[in-house]
């Protein structure tokens, strides 16, 4: 933004009188040699060092260096509910995180607690009006502790209560740094998303259009053959030449009327996968946003898929293996319709490319895909039950290496190198599943290859 001259002149004098006032706060704050090195040790360690965790130690580490105190730096987990210790000036990095003492509370205040010293870690003010955070755990980012540090007087209380200003400061910009950095890779994720399931599979009105444009030419050579007949007069249109006109009509007719039909369910399709891949909450928030709720997954999700790919396993002579029971005990799921559809879309799409032939107990080659869903009780605890979705596809099992790295983006099996493909369908797949409270996994049996996802029965609405 280019600002004009007064405009400039403007902006430069409210710098300007903020440093006037930072210079008379410091004069103000006398600080001792030691406590300033203190301050420009860890502004200069603090740009030093990138990753997270050396800042952490740095945090510790220079008061106890200059000072002679120790230290532990608490903080809040991502959702902010969970304070634990993370670093301390004795042992370093704690790893896992170790939750602090159920009395150990935030607070805005300078506190003291069996003999420590907490100083609240405050993040960065936002400098808008009207947008100050409400919550304590919007303004406060952790505590840092020092041990013994009750007996600490005024003077040094004030000090560290600066210090930590710094740390909050500094921290508050590493984690919007790492917000931003998970947002960039969540958008050419979602990018990549589109990509795949979106942009693919709308190359396919191609093959539509090429069709319907078949239709229309034999309609309209049908139209020249009944036009040379009108013209040929009473010779040229009996009734055998009629009936085989009607023939070849009613037959055009059925052919345009299936075309209709392809071309109208391939557009909910896709109009089902653009609502639910080009939501504005993804963008915003940095991540997939679902909108459960309750449906039939077998009349809702896979019915839909499998109507819009049944012509295709068919026409790769592959089998379909449809279970009898789950339309009539349909276990009713809360899942968004629209990313669950894309779980089948791709799962589906994988069995057109790579379902092989095997041979049956009497020797038969035979292609099958087969779907289904068990019911498991206590799967993900006590009293926590899941629901089991199966896509079988007969084949070569696939190595212990190919099925540990089944679901990372990118990968691409020993069987793909030939088919087309980015290898992203299945990381999609754990995404969509794992945003639901639901796992991924991969299992051989005796004629193929079992792929399979687990739901929770309370699917948590998100």
């Amino acid at each position: 933004m280019t600002l004009s001259v007064e405009e400039e002149k403007q902006a430069l004098e409210r710098v300007l009188q903020r440093v006037r006032e930072k210079e008379r706060s410091y004069r103000r704050y006398n600080f001792s040699e030691a406590q300033n090195a203190v301050l420009r040790t860890f502004f200069d360690l603090a740009q030093e060092y990138d990753t997270m965790e050396d800042f952490y130690r740095v945090c510790v580490a220079v008061p106890l260096i200059f000072l002679g105190l120790a230290a532990r730096l608490h903080l809040l987990n991502e959702r902010r509910d969970v304070l634990s210790l993370v670093c301390d000036s004795e042992t370093g990095l704690v790893v896992p995180p170790l939750p602090a003492p159920q009395k150990m509370h935030l607070s805005c205040r300078t506190a003291i607690f069996q003999k420590s010293l907490l100083v609240p870690i405050q993040r960065k003010p936002s400098g808008q009006e009207g947008s100050e955070p409400r919550r304590l755990t919007d303004l406060v980012l952790g505590i840092l502790e020092i041990p013994g540090g009750a007996g600490l007087d005024k003077a040094n209380r004030f000090f560290l209560r600066k210090y930590a200003n710094r740390i909050g400061y500094n921290l508050h910009n590493r984690l919007i740094a790492q917000q931003n950095i998970r947002h960039l890779k969540f958008i050419n994720n979602l990018v990549m998303d589109i990509e795949h399931n979106v942009i693919t599979p709308n190359m396919y009105f191609r093959h539509l259009f090429n069709k319907l444009r078949r239709r229309l030419n034999e309609l309209e050579e049908v139209s020249r053959e009944f036009s040379r007949m009108r013209q040929a007069g009473t010779n040229g249109c009996d009734d055998t030449a009629c009936g085989r006109i009607q023939e070849r009509l009613e037959a055009l007719y059925d052919d345009l009327a299936a075309n209709h039909r392809e071309m109208l369910e391939h557009y909910n399709n896709y109009s089902l996968f653009l609502e639910s891949l080009f939501r504005r909450d993804h963008f915003r928030k940095g991540h997939l946003v679902i909108r459960p709720r309750t449906c039939s997954i077998e009349k809702e999700v896979i019915a839909p898929q499998l109507d819009h790919y049944g012509h295709r396993l068919v026409k790769h002579g592959i089998r379909i293996a449809q279970p009898a029971d789950m339309a009539d005990e349909e276990i009713p799921l809360r899942v968004d319709v629209g990313l669950l559809s894309q779980v089948y879309a791709n799962l589906f799409s994988n069995a057109v490319k790579y379902t092989m032939p095997v041979r049956d107990g009497s020797g038969e080659p035979v292609k099958i895909m087969a779907y289904g869903r068990e019911y498991l009780a206590n799967y993900f605890g006590p009293s926590r039950d899941g629901v089991k979705f199966n896509v079988f596809t007969t084949g070569k099992h696939l190595s212990e290496e190919e099925a540990q790295m089944l679901y990372r983006d990118g990968f691409r099996g020993e069987a793909s190198k030939d088919k087309p493909g980015t290898g992203h369908g299945l990381a999609f797949i754990k995404q969509v599943v794992e945003i639901h409270g639901g796992v991924v996994g991969y299992e051989r049996t005796a004629m193929g290859n079992n792929f399979y996802f687990v739901l929770p029965l309370s699917a948590d609405e998100g």
